[in-house]
């Protein structure tokens, strides 16, 4: 059988087309595939729902692929470790409390039983803006990340939601966006994203799941990500705070759904 140039790219665009149909009106969009974003979408679309997530980087991870300084080893403490052995993450103890990890072991695999779950996650896509109906948000307005990049005057297009995710990290990105542009007070102590704190780890690590909640009608903080909206110290590179905020907001947006 020869190969066809043709036929390839119309394997891949009619494929890539169907599946963002079908993202286009889902029961949660999260925004950012750092582990929290991956997990809490593991979680939802585990237990049948319909999840998307959409990153702006070509690779999935988040900070998690780079562990410390670039040194690809991740720390979890004892509390998380039940979720990296739900997936398959082989870790070792350190000593009491301290359990090690490969970070390029531990994203590969949380993603791909992610999309084994029926996560679909589509990367090189950003969320510019959001959707806001009555006070509420409603979806997200998405276009390509080089569009973004590039500066072009290109319009996007929008897809719905019944809960929105803001798992982007550091810049609280949607939060960010409710703030600037809808005028809906969020829910935090100024109404306003709070912005994180210098690192603590023992104290980031509980705030980061404490925190991991709704920011307002629709939407909801995870991960780093809550302690920026809602003011918490940053925690290095423990992410056992991470992958259980990705856990908490799962469980409570299925009991919303």
């Amino acid at each position: 059988m020869k190969l066809d140039e043709v036929v390839i790219s119309k394997a891949i665009i009619e494929s890539y087309k169907d599946k963002l149909m079908k993202a286009l009106d889902v029961d949660v969009a999260i925004v950012g595939a750092g582990p929290a974003g991956m997990v809490c979408g593991y979680y939802l679309a585990r237990a049948g729902r319909r999840a998307v997530l959409f990153e702006r980087k070509l690779s999935v991870g988040g900070g998690m692929w780079g562990g410390g300084i670039m040194f690809n080893e991740i720390v979890v403490q004892d509390k998380a470790k039940r979720i990296l052995d739900e997936f398959g993450v082989r870790s070792r103890r350190y000593q009491d409390g301290y359990y090690l990890a490969d970070s390029i072991e531990s994203v590969s695999t949380i993603c791909s039983k992610a999309v084994k779950a029926g996560l679909k996650i589509f990367n090189l896509i950003s969320a510019e803006d959001v959707m806001v109906r009555n006070k509420r948000v409603t979806g997200l307005v998405l276009n390509w990340t080089a569009v973004e990049m590039a500066n072009l005057h290109v319009d996007p297009v929008t897809m719905r939601a019944k809960f929105v995710v803001d798992a982007t990290g550091h810049p609280a990105e949607v939060a960010r966006i409710i703030e600037r542009k809808s005028g809906i007070r969020l829910k935090t102590k100024s109404g306003k994203t709070m912005g994180e704190e210098s690192m603590w780890a023992e104290v980031g690590e509980e705030t980061i799941v404490e925190n991991s909640k709704e920011i307002c009608p629709g939407l909801y903080a995870c991960g780093m990500c809550a302690n920026a909206v809602f003011g918490g110290p940053r925690m290095g590179p423990v992410f056992g705070g991470m992958l259980l905020a990705g856990e908490k907001v799962a469980k409570d947006l299925l009991k919303k759904l």
